[in-house]
């Protein structure tokens, strides 16, 4: 298995003490697509967060191939960041006065297994922008930028907290299928938060999330293709 969480907690002091994660445990095998479903306040980015290397739990293990990244130092959760984890979030988050070629060429210096760029702007459709800033484009193609950004560095994990939340209907549909694309192409593991219960057609699993517990966990033994999904 190359995702493993087991029995993960996690704790917030505001004044009160929050659990916001009760003993979650999931799985993930390797270049599967996996969704975590729930509402606000389920516990969905805080998870996410840990995998990634962003936040440490309070209890419980996380394993990706083979390694225990809740034993890692924190200069050791920083390799597994660059190294192993691509981040996809709903604001796209990209460098405003540097260009699409840039936004990308950011990440690829600090990997030494990265794509090459001419690969990643063919890939999001976005060879023909390379040169254009971010305000020069629509949402969806600010999101395939950081699609791109995400992927260059030829992650094993790619993150995508809420992907489409910031985009319509039919640019949703092209992200996701760029998702799918990604997925199919590069065989990258694939774990993506979201709300929206019609996106867990397109995945391997699904893992609902109800006030910080596992709720439910759905495999689909066919994957609809993004592009026929409805909501």
């Amino acid at each position: 298995m190359f995702l493993e969480v087991a029995e993960l907690t996690k704790k917030y002091q505001v004044g009160i003490a929050t659990t916001v994660l009760k003993g979650v445990s999931i799985q993930l095998a390797k270049g599967q697509i996996g969704v975590i479903l729930g509402p606000s306040g389920s516990g969905k980015s805080t998870l996410m967060n840990i995998i990634g290397g962003v936040d440490r739990a309070d209890g419980g293990t996380i394993e990706i191939d083979g390694e225990r990244i809740t034993d890692f130092s924190n200069d050791q959760l920083v390799e597994y960041r660059r190294k192993n984890v691509g981040f996809v979030f709903q604001f796209y988050n990209l460098v405003p006065n540097l260009t699409v070629a840039e936004n990308i060429e950011v990440v690829s210096n600090i990997s030494k297994q990265s794509h090459k760029m001419s690969d990643m702007l063919s890939a999001v459709g976005l060879s023909d922008k390379k040169n254009r800033f971010p305000r020069e484009l629509s949402g969806g193609e600010q999101q395939r930028v950081s699609i791109a950004r995400a992927i260059i560095k030829n992650p094993t994990l790619l993150l995508c907290d809420e992907p489409t939340g910031a985009l319509d209907f039919e640019t949703s549909r092209g992200v996701l299928s760029l998702i799918q694309d990604v997925n199919r192409h590069f065989g990258t593991s694939i774990l993506m938060i979201t709300h929206n219960s019609a996106i867990s057609a397109m995945a391997n699993t699904v893992y609902r999330l109800r006030s910080g517990e596992v709720a439910e966990v759905t495999h689909n033994s066919e994957l609809v293709p993004a592009e026929r999904i409805e909501w």
